[in-house]
């Protein structure tokens, strides 16, 4: 059973309806894929793979955002603020995306080297996210809008107690929290090796960070991640690939000039109908 989350914002619909809606019929998905295999199977077949020019990119936002974090550290607090939300923010969105890219492999040949890339990159975040988020989005593909699977489904509490203006406004601003607690309310998963290794790389990044050049510093960076996952244009990703604003369509697509900074995480419907193709390949599904 799928479920969705009906519209949010009476902006969207006539009588905003604050439940779930259930559907009952088959994964969308799933069926596309298939129709499509069966009439363009070899083309589609020749998208598979990955690009290790992601790699590259996401290394050089994260050495540019440890770059940055040095360079502000003796600015004024206006100053960081400033730069946390034009600069940091923007580059943390991407690095957030680029976790997504990198937990289905698709950056480097082995899963492994995905990884290792996967973690470094999750240092400018400065939350340790990498491994467990690799975890629970790999359970929103196979469980798509699946209550107590799929945690990017806001819970029953979001859905019928956010709805006045100021709470959305709250809620959105800080939506990366509720993000990444969310799955630790809905679906707690044990603690892992990898998890460990992910949790001792950021956190020791962490500390020397502010060990040798201070706590601005890292503000700069917690800036860029809470603004960067809310309040800022890059984020609308967040709520617009599978919020329910038209009852029946589960997943939304967004072909804007955005996807040049978040690894064309807009073409959502073509990511999920075939999440084998790496995103500078997936505009071509639409050829």
């Amino acid at each position: 059973m799928c479920q969705g989350v009906a519209a949010m914002a009476a902006a969207v619909n006539d009588e905003p309806d604050r439940d779930f809606y259930i559907a009952t019929d088959a994964e969308p998905h799933k069926l596309r894929r298939r129709a499509m295999l069966a009439k363009y199977g070899p083309e589609i077949r020749k998208l598979y793979g990955y690009d290790p020019s992601t790699a590259v990119q996401v290394m050089g936002v994260t050495v540019f955002q440890v770059i940055m974090a040095y360079l502000v550290r003796d600015s004024s607090w206006w100053t960081i603020a400033v730069l946390g939300y034009v600069i940091s923010a923007t580059c943390n969105q991407n690095l957030f995306c680029a976790q997504h890219e990198l937990s289905h492999f698709l950056a480097l040949k082995k899963p492994a080297h995905n990884k290792v890339i996967s973690i470094l990159s999750n240092c400018p975040l400065v939350v340790p996210t990498a491994t467990t988020f690799r975890k629970y989005h790999q359970e929103h593909h196979s469980h798509l809008g699946v209550d107590g699977w799929d945690v990017d489904l806001p819970t029953f509490f979001e859905a019928s107690w956010i709805n006045t203006a100021v709470q959305k406004f709250l809620w959105v601003f800080c939506y990366i929290i509720v993000y990444g607690l969310r799955p630790m309310l809905v679906r707690p998963k044990s603690v892992g090796a990898q998890d460990v290794v992910n949790i001792a790389v950021v956190v020791g990044f962490d500390v020397a960070l502010v060990y040798t050049c201070g706590f601005k510093s890292l503000a700069y960076l917690i800036i860029g991640t809470v603004m960067g996952g809310g309040l800022h244009p890059m984020a609308g990703h967040l709520i617009a690939e599978h919020y329910m604003f038209a009852k029946g369509q589960e997943t939304y697509s967004y072909y804007g000039s955005m996807n040049h900074l978040t690894y064309n995480v807009g073409f959502h419907n073509e990511h999920h109908d075939f999440p084998q193709i790496p995103h500078t390949r997936l505009y071509r599904l639409k050829e």
